[in-house]
């Protein structure tokens, strides 16, 4: 594939360095120069020193024979004007464009909504934006997705299989240090995977004669239901969560809160027993005034406190100590690890926060934190996603990029179609988590004499430097 990104930041330059290491031709455009500089020593693609929002110049780089078009600038205007503008004389191209302004987003999902016969005709999107990249949202939702599946650390969901990929680490005395992986399997009677293991600071794809050491954490498969059991082996437990702490009541801290509160009443009834309770389980704490008075009109229900949560005298009074949950999401990333782990030192069973790049996430955990959630790497995977192609449903990565987890529907131009699993397998390049079969509702771990057929929905956890090999193998290379 051949991609266009405007914009060489934090965002656009992961974004490039991925795509360069799938092999894809990337070309990168920023009008800063020194940004530039510092670009074209890390990437091996092209980049320009120019304005990407010039048709002129989008041109000269060859925008006609691209597949996309990323529009990650630090203006808001720049990335949409910019999609619109090649829109009108490439409506073909794929268009992404990240979108800070709260606003802006709600604006176009209203009037797509509101309008929707219209756009699911011939008619091309707002502004000529394909698919619109608001932060703030995807990282909410990877929070969300965290709390709805348990907190206890990182967890990767697979639509409505019931299996979910969870990081575990193995403690020291537990059942399964010193055990060979192919032993694991007679210490448990459910169905699992490990797909990957990190030890040492070093992820990989593992083979069955690998030894489990303490402090080692395991990519492990297997259904939510079941994971308590495995925790056990490890040594560890879940902890059910009747009240949660959420600290920040900025955009980020909505998002969650209407997510958590308004819309997923129904989820917490049945998993944790919260029914009319629920908002009374539920606090928001924020120093800012106009934040927690807000904050207060709109979750009536919920405890609302403006107070600085690193007040322990505070902390005291109101009991967050005893909390089964805290959630730091303020726009402080720094302060919402140390403010995690300071809360969890109090007494509180489970935190999750927000930081800024997968790098500050590996900081967090080695500092007790269970989830930390890197706002810049949600931004990535939500654009990697979509660039991947139709038969691509969702990407997500693992450690800092080492391994990407991808779920992909097998069109009939696959080499593997027909094939059992034992006759394509390439060893310390991918593994296949689940196989949900086309036409049926149940997603199975798969064995070697499982065959893939066309329509079948796998999910593939792979290296980043074997992705596009496996995407082209898998998904059909165009």
């Amino acid at each position: 594939m051949k991609i266009v990104i405007i914009g060489a930041g934090f965002t656009g330059t992961q974004l490039a360095k991925r795509l360069i290491n799938g092999k894809n031709d990337v070309v990168l455009i920023d009008n800063d120069e020194e940004t530039i500089r510092h670009a074209s020593n890390r990437l091996d693609c092209t980049v320009l020193h120019a304005d990407g929002n010039n048709l002129a110049t989008l041109e000269s780089v060859g925008i006609d024979k691209a597949d996309a078009l990323v529009c990650v600038t630090s203006s808001d205007e720049v990335n949409m004007i910019t999609c619109s503008l090649v829109d009108a004389v490439y409506p073909n191209l794929l268009k992404i464009a990240r979108v800070r302004n709260y606003a802006y987003y709600v604006n176009t999902a209203d009037a797509e909504q509101k309008h929707s016969e219209t756009f699911s005709s011939n008619h091309r999107p707002l502004y000529g934006i394909d698919f619109m990249i608001h932060p703030d949202v995807e990282a909410a939702q990877a929070i969300v997705n965290a709390v709805e599946h348990g907190a206890i650390t990182d967890a990767v969901p697979f639509g409505e299989s019931g299996f979910e990929l969870t990081r575990v680490t193995i403690e020291k005395g537990s059942a399964l240090e010193g055990q060979m992986l192919q032993n694991v399997r007679k210490l448990i009677d459910k169905p699992l995977l490990i797909a990957y293991v990190e030890s040492g600071g070093i992820t990989s794809l593992p083979s069955g004669g690998t030894i489990l050491k303490a402090e080692d954490s395991l990519g492990l498969l297997m259904k939510k239901s079941d994971l308590q059991e495995f925790l056990k082996l490890c040594g560890s437990k879940m902890h059910e969560m009747k009240k949660i702490a959420l600290l920040g009541a900025g955009r980020i801290g909505t998002i969650i809160a209407e997510k958590l509160i308004h819309r997923k009443k129904s989820f917490f009834s049945k998993v944790f027993g919260w029914q009319s309770k629920l908002t009374n389980e539920f606090a928001i704490i924020d120093s800012d005034e106009a934040l927690t008075k807000a904050a207060a009109e709109q979750f009536k229900g919920a405890k609302v406190f403006r107070a600085d949560i690193s007040d322990e005298a505070f902390v005291k009074e109101e009991g967050l100590q005893n909390y089964d949950l805290i959630i730091c999401a303020t726009q402080n990333y720094e302060l919402n690890m140390v403010l995690a782990a300071y809360m969890e030192s109090l007494g509180i069973k489970n935190s999750i926060c927000l930081v800024s790049t997968s790098a500050f996430a590996d900081i967090a955990r080695k500092i007790g934190v269970e989830v930390a959630v890197p706002i810049r790497d949600a931004v990535v995977d939500s654009i990697m996603s979509h660039l991947r192609g139709q038969s691509v449903t969702g990407i997500h990565t693992v450690n800092d990029g080492a391994l990407e987890i991808v779920e992909i529907v097998i069109p009939k131009n696959s080499s593997v179609v027909g094939k059992p699993l034992k006759e394509i397998a390439e060893n310390g390049k991918f593994l296949i988590l689940v196989v949900q079969k086309s036409g049926t509702s149940q997603y199975v771990i798969p064995t070697g004499n499982t065959t893939i057929e066309t329509g079948d929905k796998i999910v593939i956890i792979t290296t980043s430097i074997d992705n596009q090999h496996v995407l082209d193998k898998f998904g059909g290379k165009k």
